[in-house]
């Protein structure tokens, strides 16, 4: 099985930066479709950033300009290197895998391997 571990997540201050890694067991993950998704309390699971085999990268308007992800295919680590956050920015961020290698937006059922989340906490 394809395992996904994020790590990164932390407390810090409106204004402040952070960067996510997630790192795939198998090459396999890597290689295809990858996306960092999130989720607040008492909100769905949202997605954030999608990056296919090719680095062709698709980031939500919420994050756009401000977030920023990125791959190295021989480490199999994805990233998510987030600046000017926001208390809004509040949740559990999830990173996401896919064999396919280009992606197709950020529907939940179309990824087949998740991680177990990091925590991110932004205080105003």
């Amino acid at each position: 099985q394809v395992r996904l571990v994020e790590s990164g997540g932390g407390s810090v201050q409106a204004g402040g930066s952070l960067r996510l890694s997630c790192t795939a067991s198998k090459y396999a993950a890597s290689s295809g479709c990858m996306a960092w998704f999130r989720q607040a309390p008492g909100k769905e699971r949202e997605g954030v950033a999608s990056i296919d085999s090719y680095g062709f990268t698709n980031h939500a308007d919420i994050v756009k300009g401000r977030f920023t992800i990125s791959r190295d295919n021989a480490k199999n680590t994805l990233y998510l290197q987030m600046n000017a956050l926001q208390p809004e920015d509040t949740s559990m961020y999830y990173c996401a895998a896919v064999g396919g290698r280009f992606c197709h937006g950020f529907a939940i059922s179309t990824y087949d391997f998740w991680g177990q989340g990091t925590q991110v906490t932004v205080s105003s």
